[in-house]
C-alpha cells in the first residue's frame, strides 16, 4: 500500500481538510515478495414472533499475517496490528513498508483508512450499511478515539448512485446536516459531501466503505469471516484499479 510520489505531492492539501462531514474531527516485520503500492477492505431469528439479539460485532484486535495482491498483480506478505482504541482501532501494517491507518466496524464489515509511515494523521473513513434508499454508516478518524454517526436518505437517483441529504452525530455529540452525492468512478464510487469533502468508496454487496484525506490516503474494505479472517479490497485515491488482501489472525 506504497502511496506514490505524486500521491505524497498531495499531502499539503490532503492536511487541509480539518472538518469533514459537518465539521467532524480527526487516529509487521515480513517477508516481501512486493511493497503495497497504491492504484494513483444481523441475524435476527425469529421463532413465534420473538426474535434473538443480534449476533454481537468481533473484537477484531490482535496480530495477523496478511498476504495480498497490488493493483498491478505483484503478490506481498507481511503482519498487522490491529488496536483498540474506544470507538476505532490503530491498523499497523509492515508489508515491506510501515503504514498505519484508523479502521471502524459497522457489522461484519471493517473499513480503514490508512497512510504510508508512523502514523495515519489526516485520514478518515466512514463505513455505510445500505438499506433502502438510505445510507446508515459509522465514522472515524485517525489519533481520535470516538466514532461519530451519519444517515444519509436518497432524494435522487438509484441503488447506490444519487442525492443524498445526511444528517450525522459528530463524537462530541453536536449534530449536524449535509448533502451528499454518490457518483461511480470506474470500479469504484465517489462520495462528494456539501462541505467540500471527497473520498473514495468500495462496494461490498449491501456495504460501501468510503476513504477519506485525500491522495496521502489509501483505504480498505475488510469482511470479518466466520473464522476470524479479514478478506479485504483495497486502492488509492486516483485510480479505480484494486489490490486485495486476506488477513489471519495469528
Amino acid at each position: 500500500m506504497k502511496l506514490t510520489p505524486q500521491h505524497r505531492a498531495a499531502l499539503a492539501f490532503a492536511l487541509l481538510i480539518a472538518c469533514v462531514l459537518g465539521c467532524k474531527s480527526s487516529g509487521s516485520s515480513t517477508s516481501s515478495t512486493a511493497t503495497k503500492t497504491d492504484a494513483s477492505k444481523n441475524t435476527n431469528n425469529s421463532t413465534a414472533g420473538t426474535s434473538s439479539p443480534p449476533a454481537p460485532v468481533p473484537d477484531i484486535a490482535g496480530k495477523y499475517n496478511v498476504a495480498g495482491s497490488n493493483p498491478n498483480g505483484a503478490r506481498y506478505k507481511g503482519t498487522l496490528d490491529i488496536f483498540a482504541r474506544g470507538d476505532v482501532y490503530q491498523f499497523r501494517w509492515n508489508a515491506g513498508t510501515q503504514y498505519d491507518g484508523v479502521g471502524v466496524t459497522n457489522g461484519n464489515f471493517v473499513a480503514v483508512s490508512f497512510a504510508n509511515g508512523p502514523n495515519g494523521k489526516g485520514c478518515g473513513v466512514i463505513d455505510y450499511n445500505i438499506q433502502e434508499g438510505v445510507l446508515d454508516g459509522k465514522w472515524g478518524y485517525w489519533g481520535v478515539s470516538q466514532a461519530g454517526t451519519e444517515k444519509a436518505e436518497r432524494t435522487s437517483g438509484s441503488a447506490l448512485e444519487g442525492d443524498y441529504d445526511a444528517t450525522g452525530k459528530n463524537p462530541d455529540g453536536k449534530e449536524y446536516k449535509t448533502r451528499l452525492r454518490v457518483e461511480p468512478a470506474g470500479n469504484l464510487y465517489r462520495f462528494v459531501w456539501s462541505n467540500d469533502t471527497d473520498g473514495v468508496g468500495i462496494l461490498q454487496g449491501n456495504n460501501v466503505a468510503v476513504g477519506i484525506g485525500g491522495a496521502r490516503c489509501g483505504f480498505v474494505a475488510y469482511e470479518i469471516k466466520s473464522d476470524g479472517t479479514l478478506d479485504g479490497i483495497w486502492g488509492g485515491y486516483g485510480s479505480d484499479r484494486t489490490g486485495t488482501e486476506k488477513a489471519t489472525k495469528q
